[in-house]
């Protein structure tokens, strides 16, 4: 089990470098970038479809799942778009408010799951 977490946690910390360099780099916004940003993400989901809760983790692990969902749906249906319009300013709002703790708090119960 643990490995797969420590696997997880490397997959959603690659994801989240790849929207970063998107939103800070406008040479990096074309569709190589954008494909590299949607996989890393689909990674997460895939991986996070084939893992359990641990023994009593249950609790832990629905959060989990819940929090990257709506971590996903908003870069997917909100910042990704503002990235690639130019709206620099409601991307790092978006980015650095409910992403950065919903990002955070998938990091902290990967920690619980033994990742």
């Amino acid at each position: 089990f643990a490995d797969d977490f420590k696997e997880l946690r490397a997959k959603m910390t690659a994801a989240r470098e790849s929207l970063i360099t998107m939103a800070t780099d406008k040479n990096k916004r074309g569709a190589d970038q954008q494909k590299l940003v949607k996989d890393t993400a689909d990674a997460v989901t895939a991986l996070i479809g084939k893992l359990k809760a641990p023994a009593g983790k249950d609790a832990q692990f629905k959060d989990m799942v819940d929090t990257w969902g709506a971590f996903k749906k908003t870069r997917e249906t909100e910042l990704v778009p503002a990235i690639l319009a130019g709206k620099d300013d409601e991307a790092l709002k978006i980015a650095g408010g409910i992403q950065k703790t919903r990002f955070a708090k998938c990091l902290s119960l990967v920690g619980e799951l033994g990742g």
